[in-house]
């Protein structure tokens, strides 16, 4: 499992402008089933994005397609975890 954090790079108004494609490359990877929860910090400095995939270089290849990333309107930090205690909600993800 993985926790991505996005950190934005450039002025609300780029980050705005960007958003409906943004929102729209989320949705493909909910619908792809990689992505499980996200959404914005507060303050609105970046995002962040729990998601599952069978590698690092699978979530790095993905958030290459992210319009933020192609802007470069935002830097990323991937976190790997492996979840051993889950809430009822996410136990199907535990792998220890």
């Amino acid at each position: 499992m993985f926790i991505i954090t996005l950190t934005y790079l450039k002025p609300a108004e780029e980050i705005d402008a960007l958003l409906a494609a943004h929102r729209a490359y989320l949705h493909e990877q909910y619908e792809n089933g990689m992505f499980l929860i996200s959404g914005r910090m507060v303050p609105r400095t970046g995002g962040v994005i729990l998601a599952v995939a069978d590698s690092r270089a699978d979530i790095e290849a993905v958030i290459e397609l992210d319009p933020f990333k192609e802007a470069g309107a935002a830097s990323y930090q991937i976190t790997e975890f492996v979840p051993t205690m889950a809430a009822e909600i996410f136990s199907q993800f535990k792998q220890g």
